[in-house]
């Protein structure tokens, strides 16, 4: 404690400190929670393995020009999920092809469903807010969930 503080400079001090830790709005306290949550327990969990915004030998053979699509790839023991960014949407396939749902959920808990078809592909229009997850349901009732996705 400061020199020549007294009780109610104190008291005033926790106040402001109390009225601070208030002002946090919800949506921000409720996105900090969701990565530690445990939604889904008895999914797999697909792990980022490619991403085209980090692959050199692409960087170095493209030219000046950057690339409208970023391609990302996430896998799993059972299934791959393959996903072009586009401006405007999220073109995907799940390797191997089957049919099923994908949801893609932000951090502040929006959710945007599509069906999968047999051949394995979906479209997500827009591109969800960042960060955000997709979590696949197969048709067969396999549940696969990747990490979180910042673009």
């Amino acid at each position: 404690m400061r020199d020549g503080w007294d009780d109610d400079q104190l008291l005033a001090a926790l106040g402001e400190a109390v009225r601070a830790r208030q002002a946090v709005p919800a949506e921000f306290i409720e996105t900090a929670k969701n990565p530690y949550a445990w939604h889904n327990i008895d999914a797999e969990l697909a792990q980022l393995s490619y991403d085209s915004s980090h692959d050199e030998s692409w960087s170095a053979a493209v030219r000046s020009e950057i690339a409208s699509v970023r391609a990302l790839t996430f896998t799993s023991a059972h299934f791959s999920i393959e996903l072009d960014v586009a401006e405007d949407s999220l073109l995907g396939q799940i390797v191997p092809p089957q049919g099923g749902t994908i949801e893609a959920r932000t951090g502040a808990g929006a959710a945007t469903t599509t069906a999968v078809d047999q051949l394995g592909r979906f479209s997500i229009e827009p591109v969800p807010a960042s960060p955000f997850r997709l979590h696949y349901s197969a048709a067969e009732g396999t549940d696969l969930v990747t990490g979180w996705i910042t673009l």
